[in-house]
């Protein structure tokens, strides 16, 4: 069993060593020596790292929080049943229990108020290049008609979108990132904007270049290339007609009913520093319907569509390694395996708690600090991924 946990963590490793080597790699022919070095020992640094964090997993395998949970665990209050798997709602007509569909939607403030976000049954929000936000919002209980701006992947966006099983929608990305998103296996939609590239990941939808095609929208009252939008209807018809199933999904959550009014809490304000003031979130509490209203740079996010704004139930902040690479792009090189500490936000409270998971391919898996799974409630959930308690206000 020690070997085969030890062979589960090793898979979670190539994307980050991969991306590290690359950005290294590219980078060597044009920097003096000194600059080099560094590379090289950041480099190894990486490994280092990777090492010791599988050492620490084949230690204490409930620091990754990555195991199988006995019934017991979670007590009486589990809802369980004929549900959504990401909202625990009880499926009907207006709530079905489809193959999540995972998008990447941007964060500039070229790109707000996005479409779509309020309707997703999870968002992840982690920081880009420059200090900017990106999201990964996944889709299962229903399908928006409209999604955007739809922007480019990273290694550590796929690997969060692979926790869910879905199929993986973006807007190209960089060069060097098409093996690492390829060797994770998941199904892909992004489109044909280059016919002639040799990446080892193939266009499959076409961009219309300008107004709405037959698989896309280039909106002509937004500046390229924050008016690349996605309607869930057609993106699923193309999944079926490249052969991806309609079935699947896997879930990091379990689900229990709402706090009573008399037994929620006073914290009112989340507050999330990811970078700048421009991309500053606030989730601030309404006890009166239990849920979290979000805000960006102290203005609300809303739907460009609705025009509402973005409420969710459950805001669960996530800790792990978070590091510029070094190129000249600045990208990042994120951790979204093994585990870390984790704070839950629900009913105006906060559990505290870890987070784990061996393989980019395995959902997430929250705990409290007894290493009891933790129930969330019902309805949508944003997650954010930070490196520091200092990033975090309550």
């Amino acid at each position: 069993m020690k070997r085969l946990k030890t062979k589960r963590i090793l898979a979670t490793l190539p994307a980050t060593l991969i991306i590290a080597a690359l950005l290294a790699l590219n980078l060597a022919g044009c920097r003096p020596a000194a600059a080099q070095e560094t590379s090289d020992q950041s480099t190894a640094t990486e490994i280092t790292a990777a090492e010791t964090s599988e050492e620490a997993a084949e230690d204490t395998k409930a620091d990754t929080g990555v195991e199988e949970f006995n019934p017991d665990d979670f007590g009486k209050d589990r809802i369980t049943g004929n549900i959504n798997m990401l909202t625990g709602i009880e499926l009907s007509s207006a709530v079905l229990a489809q193959r999540p569909i995972a998008i990447m939607v941007e964060n500039t403030p070229d790109a707000r108020p996005q479409s779509g976000l309020i309707s997703a049954d999870v968002v992840y929000e982690v920081v880009d290049e420059a200090g900017i936000t990106r999201f990964v919002a996944v889709f299962s209980s229903q399908d928006s008609d409209m999604v955007g701006p739809v922007r480019s992947a990273r290694p550590y966006y796929a690997e969060i979108a692979a926790s869910f099983d879905p199929v993986y929608i973006f807007w190209g990305t960089h060069p060097n990132f098409y093996k690492i998103i390829s060797d994770l296996g998941i199904d892909y939609l992004f489109p044909v904007t280059k016919p002639d590239m040799s990446y080892p990941l193939i266009g499959n939808f076409d961009d219309p270049g300008s107004g709405e095609g037959k698989d896309a929208i280039r909106d002509t009252t937004r500046v390229a290339p924050h008016n690349a939008y996605v309607r869930i209807p057609r993106m699923r018809e193309i999944a079926e007609s490249l052969g991806y199933s309609a079935d699947g999904g896997q879930t990091s959550f379990y689900f229990k009913e709402d706090a009573p009014e008399s037994e929620r809490g006073n914290i009112s304000d989340i507050t999330v520093n990811f970078s700048s003031n421009t991309f500053k979130v606030d989730f601030k509490y309404d006890s009166a319907t239990n849920k979290y209203l979000r805000y960006c740079a102290d203005a609300p996010s809303m739907d460009r569509e609705s025009g509402e704004q973005i409420s969710v139930n459950n805001v669960l902040v996530l800790f792990t390694d978070i590091r510029n690479s070094g190129n000249k792009e600045g990208h990042m090189i994120i951790r979204t395996t093994q585990g870390g500490d984790a704070y839950y936000f629900l009913d105006g409270n906060v559990v505290e708690g870890t987070w784990g998971r061996y393989s980019a391919l395995d959902p997430f898996e929250f705990k409290d600090k007894d290493g009891k799974p933790v129930l969330i409630n019902r309805g949508q959930t944003w997650v954010v991924m930070i490196s520091g308690i200092e990033q975090l206000e309550y």
